[in-house]
């Protein structure tokens, strides 16, 4: 059974950082592209930024590109999200999601296979 386990979400201020853990489990972590979305709710699930397997290219969404940082740890089944410069509109459930073979399109990731349930980001001004 495939599980991915989101932490360290949290309330911090605008301009402050965060680092989210995404722990996976029932799956060849080192065979799996990573990748985070954002959701509010009652809204569509938003691409943030994905890594492949053997971390050799990396991901944004253009609102992150340059305040954000994924990296992945494939012995200790882990990917992180180092999010730095948070802005108000950085809030959300961020979710952790894996796939063996996305499609990147204009560096989105679609397809992926499993989902983490979620970790809040709330950001005040």
């Amino acid at each position: 059974q495939v599980q991915l386990v989101e932490s360290g979400g949290g309330l911090v201020q605008a301009g402050d950082s965060l680092r989210l853990s995404c722990a996976a489990s029932g799956l060849t972590f080192g065979s799996y592209d990573m990748a985070w979305y954002r959701q509010d709710p009652g809204q569509e699930r938003e691409f943030v930024s994905a890594i492949t397997y053997n971390a050799d290219k990396a991901y944004y969404a253009d609102s992150v590109k340059g305040r954000f940082s994924i990296s992945r740890d494939n012995a200790k089944n882990t990917v992180y999200l180092q999010m730095n410069s948070l802005k108000l509109e950085d809030a959300g459930v961020y979710i952790c999601a894996a796939a063996v073979s996305p499609t990147y399109v204009r560096g989105i990731a679609y397809g992926m296979d499993y989902w983490g349930k979620g970790t809040q980001v709330a950001v005040s001004p």
